[in-house]
């Protein structure tokens, strides 16, 4: 976990192609709490799910209203965060 972050907002892609936002202190641990058919109803029936975009916040407040905020766009607009995200690491140099 980066030092300073107190909650994570994320995206997840499930196996049949849809997105699920959450918020979490933890990413790590809820992926795979998602996986194991713990963390939500909604991912329990669409397994496996893949972390698609995860974005750091500053305390548990920020990261709900930030979900909440998320889960109110359209999937295509949710799509574009992702998108963005995968372009930015991509330009991003890799540590040695």
């Amino acid at each position: 976990m980066l030092r300073g972050v107190a909650a994570w907002v994320y995206l997840l892609r499930c196996a049949d192609g849809t997105l699920y936002c959450g918020w979490t202190v933890d990413v790590e641990r809820r992926l795979v709490a998602h996986n194991a058919g713990r963390a939500s109803r909604y991912t329990r029936s669409r397994l496996p799910v893949a972390l698609a975009w995860s974005q750091p916040q500053p305390d548990h407040s920020a990261a709900r209203r930030e979900e909440a905020r998320i889960k109110a766009l359209p999937r295509s607009r949710k799509l574009a965060l992702i998108s963005a995200h995968a372009s930015a690491a991509s330009r991003t140099p890799a540590k040695i």
